[in-house]
Parts: structure tokens; C-alpha cells; sequence
């Protein structure tokens, strides 16, 4: 649940209400999954790389979905598998993903469209994926950074793939930061977001990631 300010110089701006713990609790596991440690230049791991992405940014944005009405479903144990997205489970998290209001939604694009168009974009987004999907593993992680600096850096049709999945993930943990923010201070606090930049040439955007971010 969120309110919304039109009037602010930085344009609209989101701020969310409290969130419940269990909506708070689904924000760290979301984060979790098996990105590469190494880097194979080979075909095959490039699709798995982006196939994770896809289930990442999917992931992220149904879970933006119940804190932008402030509830989840009962089950959300088809949330967790790492396998490949097909199915009911790609059909549940495509649905979760069109509920979410065009301002939260908003929020997403914005960070995408910067990080895509930032010369640092490979230092922002593997930090972050690797770090919070491997919080207890330190040398996992940091193996993870490089290889997903290395494709960033290597594999430019991979860029905007990783970008929606840094995206989504971190708009929901920023949702949730600013929500406990507006709770301690008692104040209502908005969430972050990097400025918007120009949509990339539609020609290199995978169409998942025109659908979940509704770019058409």
C-alpha cells in the first residue's frame, strides 16, 4: 500500500505505508539464486544466465506487486524454484506482475533505463545480485561478482536482462527501506529511485522484459 506526491519537484514520487512482516520476510529470499561463478564463454550458460534473469525480474515484480496492495497470496511456495519459469508458475508471476499500479511499476523503468544507461552499470548491478543472493557465502559472492561483471562487460545483448533483474530486486528492497524509514521517523519517506533515462532501441530489449515492464 502506498501514497502518492505529483507535486514534488523530482516529479512523482512514491511513498509506502507499513509493511507487514510477512511481506517484509519474502523480500531477502526473493534475492536468492544460483547466479554463475565462472564464466564459460559458451552458448549454453549465456541462455541459463538469461533465463535466470527472467525469472529474477518476474520474481521481484510479483512480490512488488503485494506490497504495492499490501498483501500476499496464502501459497507462495511456487515462488521459490530455481528451475526454468514455464507454466502455471511463469502464468502466477506474469499475472502478479500486471497488477502492479503504473507508478509503483514506475519505479522499476526507472531504475532499468538508468543503469542501462550509466558507464558504472557493471559495478552496480553484480555487487548486488551476487551479494544478496550469497549474504552467507563471501567468496561465493564475490566469485559470482566477477563472473557477472565479465558478461555485463563481454555480452551486450545480456545487459538489458541483468538490468531488469537488478531492477526489480532492488526496487522491492528500496520499497521495504523506505517503508521501515517512514515507520522510525514517523514520517512517510519515499522510495529511492535512480532518474529515468531514455528507453533503450526497442530492437535489443527481449520481449519478456517488454511485457513485465510494459514498455509497449
Amino acid at each position: 500500500m502506498f501514497t502518492l506526491s505529483e507535486d514534488s519537484p523530482l516529479g512523482c514520487r512514491v511513498f509506502p505505508r507499513p509493511v507487514a512482516p510477512e511481506l517484509t520476510r519474502l523480500v531477502p529470499r526473493v534475492h536468492r539464486v544460483d547466479w554463475p561463478v565462472w564464466h564459460d564463454p559458451g552458448p549454453r550458460m549465456l541462455r541459463d544466465l538469461l533465463e535466470l534473469c527472467r525469472l529474477q525480474t518476474a520474481r521481484g515484480l510479483a512480490v512488488l506487486s503485494w506490497l504495492s496492495h499490501g498483501e500476499a497470496p496464502g501459497d507462495v511456495a511456487w515462488l521459490w524454484p530455481g528451475r526454468r519459469l514455464t507454466g502455471p508458475r511463469q502464468h502466477l508471476m506474469y499475472t502478479a506482475a500486471t497488477a502492479i499500479p503504473d507508478p509503483v511499476l514506475g519505479l522499476v523503468v526507472s531504475n532499468w533505463t538508468w543503469v542501462l544507461d550509466t558507464r558504472f552499470a557493471g559495478q552496480v548491478t553484480a555487487p548486488y545480485l551476487a551479494g544478496t543472493a550469497y549474504p552467507d557465502d563471501g567468496y561465493t559472492a564475490a566469485q559470482a561478482t566477477v563472473t557477472l561483471m565479465r558478461i555485463w562487460e563481454r555480452h551486450a545483448d545480456a545487459r538489458p536482462a541483468l538490468g531488469a533483474a537488478w531492477a526489480a530486486c532492488r526496487t522491492v528492497a528500496d520499497w521495504c527501506k523506505a517503508a521501515e524509514l517512514g515507520a522510525a521517523y514517523g514520517r512517510e519517506a519515499p522510495v529511492f529511485t535512480y532518474p529515468r533515462s531514455p528507453l533503450p532501441p526497442p530492437a535489443g530489449v527481449r520481449p519478456w522484459i517488454s511485457r513485465l515492464l510494459r514498455l509497449a
